[in-house]
This record gives C-alpha cells, sequence and structure tokens, in this order.
C-alpha cells in the first residue's frame, strides 16, 4: 500500500495542490528567463542595428537660412554608420555653435526612426569690423551682440543689408560694449557710420553730420552718452549752420564739449533734453 493512499483525503488534497503550485513556479520562472533573454536579444539589436545613422538623410537641420546638412555633419565630425546613442545632445551642440556662425543651437536625439534634429539660430551680420590678429589685421563681422564672426568663404553668413557700418579695433572685452552700441544705433536714424575702439579703451563713434564723437569708457553711464550722442547728431548740425566739428567729447555726458575748426573747448548745448520724456516741458 502506497505512503500517498494511506493519507486522508484533505491532507492529499493539499499534497496535490502545493506540487501544482511548485510546478506553476517553475513554468513563470522558465517564461521570465525566456522572455528576459528575447528582450536582452532585441534591445541589444536595436541598439546596434537599429538605432544607428547610416547616412546624412538621418540628420535633419532646420531654422537656418544659410547652413545646410553638409555644413553640419562636417562640423559635429560626424561618420557613418553613427550609434545613435552614443551622440550627446550637448556636447553636439557645444561643437556646432563654436563651429557655425549661429547664435543658438540645440540638438535632439529621435528613436523611431532613428536620426537626430539639430535646430539652428542664424547669427546675423550687422557691421564689417576688423580686429588686430596674430597675422596682422584680420577682416570680419560683427552680429547685433558684438561677437565677432570669422569670414569662412565654405560657409553662409545672415547679413543684415545694408552693412553700412564699420567697427574697428574690435577685441573680446570690447563685445559686451559694442552690443550697448549696436543695441541703442536706432537712435541715429541711419547717421551712425563707425564705431571705434582705441587702444586705452575709450570707444569713439562717426556720423554723416557730426564726425567724431568721443564716447570715453565703457562704464555705467555709457547708455547715457549714447542717447546723448543720437539727440545731438540729430539736432546739432542745424545750430553749426554747415560746420563740421573736428570732435564732440562725451566722457561727460552732463558738460559735453565739442572743437570746431579755429575754435577749443566750446560747451554744446545743454543735453538735458537727450533723456528728457517727450511731451515735457
Amino acid at each position: 500500500m502506497s505512503e500517498s493512499s494511506g493519507l486522508r483525503p484533505g491532507a492529499e488534497r493539499r499534497r496535490l495542490r502545493r506540487q501544482q503550485r511548485r510546478q506553476e513556479r517553475l513554468v513563470h520562472l522558465w517564461r521570465l528567463l525566456v522572455f528576459s533573454a528575447l528582450a536582452t536579444g532585441l534591445g541589444y539589436g536595436l541598439l546596434r542595428q537599429g538605432w544607428m545613422l547610416r547616412s546624412p538623410a538621418q540628420v535633419e537641420v532646420i531654422g537656418s537660412r544659410v547652413i545646410n546638412r553638409d555644413q553640419v555633419i562636417q562640423a559635429a565630425g560626424l561618420r557613418f554608420p553613427e550609434h545613435l546613442l552614443s551622440l550627446h545632445p550637448r556636447d553636439l551642440a557645444h561643437t556646432l555653435t563654436g563651429k557655425l556662425p549661429v547664435e543658438n543651437v540645440r540638438v535632439s536625439r529621435l528613436m523611431l526612426p532613428p536620426r537626430i534634429r539639430v535646430e539652428l539660430r542664424d547669427r546675423t551680420a550687422v557691421a564689417r569690423a576688423e580686429r588686430s590678429g596674430p597675422g596682422g589685421m584680420e577682416q570680419g563681422f560683427v552680429d547685433r551682440q558684438g561677437q565677432w564672426i570669422s569670414v569662412n568663404p565654405n560657409l553662409g553668413l545672415a547679413v543684415s543689408e545694408p552693412l553700412t557700418l564699420r567697427v574697428l579695433g574690435w577685441n573680446e572685452r570690447h563685445s559686451a560694449a559694442l552690443g550697448q552700441v549696436l543695441t541703442q544705433r536706432q537712435q541715429f536714424g541711419g547717421r551712425l557710420r563707425l564705431v571705434r575702439f582705441d587702444p586705452a579703451g575709450n570707444i569713439w563713434l562717426e556720423t554723416a553730420e557730426l564726425g567724431a564723437l568721443r564716447l570715453g569708457p565703457a562704464d555705467a553711464q555709457l547708455p547715457q552718452r549714447l542717447t546723448v550722442a543720437a539727440h545731438l547728431s540729430a539736432t546739432l548740425p542745424a545750430q553749426l549752420q554747415g560746420k563740421r566739428p573736428q570732435m564732440v567729447d562725451l566722457s561727460d555726458p552732463n558738460q559735453p564739449e565739442i572743437t570746431l575748426p579755429g575754435l577749443r573747448s566750446q560747451d554744446l548745448p545743454s543735453p538735458s533734453s537727450a533723456t528728457r520724456p517727450r511731451g515735457g516741458q
């Protein structure tokens, strides 16, 4: 007589249920192992074969009027095939910002279908510029923020036409002050022709009517000096009756001075109206 036949009916049922649960756990375990192996294989296949950049067509470039896909690929140093997950968007954006005439870069990885998207904002040249370089004087451009744009015949350049303004003596430390000048250039109504930085760091302007205007250093009074300079450029020529000043000194914006041919250090009319609100009495 077997051991199982000697068990009471309730104990036999419990034993059978335990045996059945053990079998079910083994089946679930095998299923889990099989599915895990399949998922791992599928994931590996996608990483190695599916999420790949195989051709330039998988690089999208949007937002720029002058930079094309080939220029982006060359600047980024992409080589095909390229593993999509090996590309780091932040690093790519930093590289492109340094090599292309763009103001802003955003790079995104897209999985379905695998590709990268590069969004560009062009840097627009607003003036021709000149700076001293290792090989002598270098010609280039500046954007609206006062940043240098090198001349590169292989790259396009967005240009604010016409480029009637020139910047001489550009230096990296001058870019913030130059950005302030360029921001307020509309106050001159197109009369601003030249921005120059002398070796001492003083800023000089040249307008069509007044010639040279000395703004002095790039300090906290620069915005006020620019406002006074624009006001005098628009109103003073009529008072001078055709006489062209040799220089207008705005180092002290509250006490500007003019040098006329044969006459030195003549005080200009009070510049208070340059900063007075419109409609004031």
